[in-house]
């Protein structure tokens, strides 16, 4: 019985043809799952390849053997993720509404406004209708259509799903639904339950990503293009340093101003500080940097990934950890004891073994801080003087290209995306590549396949679109520096060298995938095509998270072809394996590519991309 525990947990490389070879080294026919109801499962009927009863007899033992719920489990649990983020942010969005509190990015308001249709004048009750909005449909029964996904979300898109009877209801429904359907003895459909990832994604993207991103933008304000430090060179030891991780950026808003007020500045003068620092790790940091414009005083910079917050607290000068979210590594516990380092967790959600948790309340934000900075001035005042500090002042560079979103890269552009479309249709820019998502331990190590990969896509004249922990490794390698031009193809190089721009531009936090979606449907809606027409390709070349699997669900409900370096949970299902890989792009237009060769996987994208360029006649 271990032994086949053990040999269904394997995972199966690729065969010589491309396709995952049979589990156990079985011999199967040929099948597919019959379902009904949509024009997706009519897409997924075929023929048996007999008409005996045999035949049905065997497709029924196919569909128990191919059950395999373990991918709809995790993009369940990584869109629950998403959800949680954006449900707290719109609440904080609304409570500082309420309280008539600061809005920095009153032209994101505007714009959230003019979509859902609220016509308010005065900008609170405005501010506080959109947030109402949101929790309003992430609240909805799932079998009660989700209403902002239509006024958000690209129209020839929304016309597909409807199509495929994709459509989600209200998120959080749709993310218990899909746990339910994972339990013992239930469904035993992998296409239904593929089907559920596509819905899962699908609200995933318009609510985790794209809403999470222009809320944040409403509170903490809108991204702008400027060159900032990056790496563990960030840390200054005169500061009293707070490491961040995590996602939920507007839990830090009433703390990141009372760190550089008065008040607190002479209490860290008084215990032989400067004053104090917030230094990013993971995506709020990603997040922070992304605004950094707006918060130079207090924010160092971006220090790395999920992976380099390890190093991060090893050279001492970290004085305190405060995280909300993942992806706060379990690693960091051990280091944080040896080093004396007060780690203090914002959300019971990320709750360290060793940590103290202090969820935020906002009614009493400002009580908070003022028992967390007391708190981190005494961590500070026990550990300084006795932990050795191993600072690398080399590591990364000063002068990374940061606060790229669709809004600044447009008007960088002179307000439209003519400049770009040009570029592409010339072929100076033969396409575009998001790689995004994770960094993990495999697939080479860490973030060497990422890295690899946009060096191999950018020498072909692709222009990298980045956002998540990826971001941190290839931004302190150097290639979203200026002077990275000279890695592109002679074409991109040209591009990036006129424009004084790097190669890979940096959209911040894996939440920032979402801003990636608004640039792709604006492009798309300019050129009067659909998403999949577009020379448009993902990677998440080194994903970890489940979030990363939801991610991948809403790129392929977007129709894009997506790279993975490692194999999701399906490879005990043939079929599952076979409708993402091949069927996929029948029904959606997207496709799941599995691939840890950096050159090997680029020359299958930027073929991709050549085919695209070849359909729209450029």
């Amino acid at each position: 019985m271990q032994k086949r525990r053990q040999a269904s947990r394997r995972l199966y490389p690729l065969a010589s043809d491309g396709n995952f070879p049979s589990p156990r080294g079985r011999t199967e026919h040929k099948m597919w799952i019959w379902t009904a109801g949509s024009l997706l499962s009519s897409l997924l009927q075929r023929s048996l390849p007999h008409h005996s009863k045999c035949a049905e007899r065997n497709l029924r033992c196919r569909c128990r053997y191919d059950r395999n719920p373990q991918f709809l489990r995790a993009v369940a649990s990584g869109s629950g993720c998403y959800i949680h983020i954006v449900e707290n942010t719109a609440l904080n969005l609304k409570k500082t509404a309420q309280i008539k509190g600061e809005l920095k990015g009153l032209k994101s308001l505007e714009h959230l406004a003019e979509m859902f249709g609220i016509t308010d004048e005065d900008v609170y009750v405005k501010a506080e209708k959109v947030a109402d909005a949101v929790l309003a449909d992430l609240y909805k029964p799932e079998y009660v259509s989700a209403e902002l996904i239509e006024k958000i979300a690209y129209a020839p898109r929304i016309k597909r799903w409807k199509e495929l009877g994709i459509m989600p209801g209200g998120a959080k429904a749709e993310v218990f639904k899909g746990v339910v359907k994972c339990s013992t003895n239930l469904n035993s459909d992998p296409v239904d339950m593929l089907t559920d990832c596509l819905k899962l994604g699908i609200s995933t993207g318009v609510y985790g990503l794209t809403l999470t991103n222009l809320l944040n933008d409403v509170l903490l304000g809108q991204p702008e293009l400027r060159l900032a430090p990056v790496g563990l060179r960030v840390i200054d030891p005169d500061y009293i340093n707070i490491m961040i991780t995590g996602h939920q950026h507007t839990i830090f808003v009433d703390l990141q101003e009372r760190l550089i007020s008065e008040e607190a500045k002479t209490k860290a003068q008084a215990v032989g500080a400067k004053g104090f620092k917030l230094v990013g790790c993971t995506c709020v940091g990603q997040d922070l940097q992304l605004r950094g414009a707006h918060y130079t005083e207090i924010f160092d910079g971006h220090a790395g990934n999920n992976y380099t917050s390890e190093a991060i607290l090893a050279t001492g000068a970290i004085d305190a950890v405060l995280s909300e979210f993942n992806c706060t590594l379990p690693g960091i516990e051990p280091i944080c004891e040896e080093l004396k380092i007060r780690q203090i967790c914002l959300d019971d959600v990320a709750k360290k073994a060793n940590a103290e948790l202090m969820p935020f309340e906002f009614e009493n934000r400002e009580e908070q801080s003022s028992i967390i900075i007391d708190k981190i001035i005494e961590s500070y005042k026990e550990r300084r003087g006795s932990v050795a500090l191993h600072l690398m002042e080399e590591h990364g560079n000063d002068h990374t290209l940061t606060g790229v979103s669709e809004g600044s890269l447009k008007s960088f552009l002179g307000g439209k995306w003519t400049p770009l479309i040009e570029l592409l249709a010339s072929g100076e820019i033969k396409g575009l590549a998001g790689v995004v998502g994770c960094s993990n331990l495999t697939a080479g190590g860490h973030d060497v396949l990422s890295v690899e990969l946009t060096k191999e896509l950018i020498s072909r004249d692709i222009l990298v679109l980045t956002a998540g922990c990826s971001s941190g490794g290839i931004e302190n390698c150097g290639l979203m520096t200026p002077e990275a031009a000279k890695y592109a193809g002679p074409k991109l190089r040209a591009v990036c060298e006129k424009l004084n721009i790097p190669p890979v531009l940096n959209f911040g936090p894996c939440l920032a995938i979402g801003r990636l979606e608004i640039v792709a449907t604006e492009i798309a809606a300019e050129l009067g095509v659909d998403l999949p027409q577009l020379p448009l390709v993902l990677s998440a070349a080194q994903w970890l998270e489940e979030q990363a699997l939801a991610d991948g669900c809403f790129g392929l409900a977007l129709g894009l072809p997506l790279h993975l370096g490692l194999p999701p949970f399906v490879t005990g299902s043939k079929t599952a394996v076979k409708v993402l890989t091949e069927d996929m792009k029948e029904l959606t237009g997207g496709q799941v590519i599995i691939n840890g060769d950096a050159k090997e996987s680029a020359d299958i994208l930027e073929q991709i991309i050549l085919e695209k360029r070849q359909g729209l006649h450029i």
